[in-house]
Parts: C-alpha cells; structure tokens; sequence
C-alpha cells in the first residue's frame, strides 16, 4: 500500500517514521507540508509540492496530519484516485462537504475513512448506533490545554452540538465529530469541554443511551502532547493498518 502523507507535525512526523521503518508492506507515495523546511530528513524524491500533482504519482491512501482546509479544498479530488483519510475530522462537519466527499467516493469505488483518534470504543459505538438515543461526549482538561492561564476551579466552556462545537474549535474536538458521525449526527450527539485546574492529564468521558434502555460509558486518561493527547500517534497508525482492503464509501477504522 502506497501512502501519501500531509502535514509534518507531532502526528505526520511519527506516521513517516514509521512508515519508513515498515519496508515493503506499507511506503511512502509522497510527503507534503506547507512549510518544506521542516522536511529536512525527507528525501528529496519523496517531497510534493503541489497537492494538485498527487495523482501522479499513485497513492493508495492519502493521510491529512495537517489542517481542516485540505479537505475542503482537496478531499474529493484526492478521492477520485485513492481512498482518502482527514485527521483533521472538523471539516466533515460540513454537511455539503462530506456529501461531495461521500459521492466522490461512490463515483470511484474508494473509501473516506473516518479514523477513531483519540476516541476508544467506536467498533461498538458504530455496531449500536441505530439503537441510540442519546450520546454526549465530553472533554476534560487543565486550563493550559485550552489556552487559558488558570482558572478558579471546574469550568465549563461550551455544551452544545457537536457540529457547533467544530464550528467553533476546528482543531480540537476531531474525537467529537467521530463519535457523532459514527452515533445519532453532528446536530444530536452533545460535545461539553471542561477546564479543571484539578488536572495534569487529559480525560475523555462518553455516554451513550439505547432506546431499550443499554447503556454504553467510554472514559480515557492520558498525558497531553500540545493540544492532543500523546496516543493520537500510535492511534492513526492503527487506522492506517487497517485501512485496506476495505470496500467503498465512508468507512470507520
């Protein structure tokens, strides 16, 4: 499977290691980053300039560590010839765009793949989700991780709808938008963030209710790494080993 990977952060660096390390299972079709001095341990011959030019040179997988914008201005062109995976989840908060993603890959038999992040549980989240009444994920964290120099004590900063929440946060809350996409929608699914000076660690915490009256509780912890936590890594790399062969179409992994 031939990779093509977008951004050069904490996320897209790990993911090229890796992918470099992996020999002939899984390489690398291309590396692309906005600011190409960051891409000095690249070689030359990996390095895109133009995201307009990744057709030609033959990815299976197309992986976004960098911004919400490259799908919205490439995602469906990507999808025409490669299956295509955002970590950037944010901009499938837009209804029109996700629907020219999803018949994008329809017309060409790839797949938009919706990785699980920092979410845990999706396997059994999707499996359920007809049967869901109400879900509500939340994120706990210290006051630093929201840019805040302190606060008195727990604070709550937004409780709404995951596609405001998105709206509003375009690069924090991708756990949200999956778990809304993979549960009851972007307009039901209820986001909450929380500043608790009581922390040194990030939570995720979601509860979801059956219309027969099962319920489902998900709560993780884990160190922050900026404004991820420090699995996020390790996480999309799962999602990218099981990215293929699966079948067309908005897929979970």
């Amino acid at each position: 499977m031939r990779i093509g990977l977008i951004g050069f952060g904490f996320i897209g660096a790990d993911l090229y290691r890796r992918i470099a390390a992996e020999g002939s299972a899984i390489e690398l079709a291309f590396v692309h980053n906005r600011t190409a001095a960051r891409l000095a341990e690249v070689p030359h011959g990996l390095i895109l300039d133009e995201l307009a030019e990744a057709r030609r040179l033959a990815p299976d997988l197309i992986v976004e560590a960098a911004d919400p914008g490259v799908t919205r201005h490439y995602g469906a062109d990507f999808l025409a010839f490669a299956d295509y995976m955002p970590l950037s989840l944010t901009a499938l908060a837009d209804d029109g765009l996700r629907g020219r993603l999803d018949a994008a890959a329809a017309g060409s038999g790839r797949s938009l793949l919706v990785a699980h992040g920092a979410l845990v549980g999706m396997d059994s989240l999707v499996e359920w989700r007809e049967a869901w009444e109400e879900v509500a994920i939340t994120f706990r964290k210290p006051p630093a991780s929201f840019g805040l120099r302190g606060a008195p004590g727990e604070t709550l900063l937004f409780d709404g709808s995951v596609r405001d929440i998105a709206a509003r946060y375009p690069h924090n809350v991708n756990a949200m938008v999956a778990c809304a996409l993979a549960t009851v929608g972007l307009d039901r699914c209820r986001a909450r963030l929380i500043a608790d000076p009581a922390l040194d660690h990030l939570m995720l915490e979601v509860e979801a209710r059956g219309r027969d009256g099962a319920r489902l509780s998900i709560r993780r912890s884990q160190p922050a790494t900026g404004v991820s936590g420090s699995e996020m890594a390790a996480s999309a790399w799962r999602s990218i080993c099981r990215a293929a062969p699966l079948p067309g179409g908005a897929v979970f992994v």
